[in-house]
């Protein structure tokens, strides 16, 4: 046994490391080559459709990304020329208030005017109206005295003055004048 105990120590130490794994030169190689094989085939079949897909779905996503910044900075654009039109229109709207205010001063003023001028012509109406009434009632007085005197003196005189009757108290006046 000891014979065999060396002869099998022998073997060992001559063998090369891959022999005591149980491969073989010839069984390397052709595990080499089915593994070329089969890489090959994973590379072809499913990891280059593989990373094209994946390369265009990442161009994909860029592209959105893209999109959507664009988007974005199309939104702030608006927001910003909405948020301008607006503050255009509340000054307008301001110019529109203000002007109006003046306006409608001016024509309260104008208003104001116009009352003024025909409160004064109706006092100048009223005036004249007046003068024509006082003018009227002082004729109407007059003649009232007129026909009273008269009425009084042929009271006196009991007789009616005439033509003839005055011309003659008049030459009788001048005569004793």
């Amino acid at each position: 046994m000891s014979a065999n105990k060396t002869e099998t120590t022998a073997e060992t130490q001559s063998s090369s490391p891959l022999d005591l794994f149980g491969v073989t030169p010839t069984l390397f190689a052709f595990q080499l080559i089915n593994f070329a094989i089969v890489a090959s085939i994973i590379w072809f079949l499913i990891l280059k459709p593989l990373t094209k897909k994946m390369s265009e779905r990442q161009r994909l996503i860029d592209d959105s990304l893209d999109n959507a910044k664009k988007i974005q900075e199309n939104l702030q654009k608006s927001e910003q020329k909405y948020q301008e039109k607006i503050d255009a229109a509340k000054s307008e709207a301001g110019r529109i208030i203000e002007k109006a205010g003046k306006d409608a001063g001016q024509m309260g003023e104008a208003m104001r005017g116009k009352a003024k001028i025909e409160i004064e012509n109706l006092i100048e109406q009223a005036k004249k109206n007046i003068r024509s009434e006082r003018d009227q009632t002082l004729a109407e007085v007059k003649q009232a005295g007129a026909d009273l005197v008269i009425s009084a003196l042929e009271k006196i005189l009991s007789e009616k003055i005439d033509d003839k009757k005055d011309r003659q108290l008049i030459e009788e006046m001048i005569k004793k004048i």
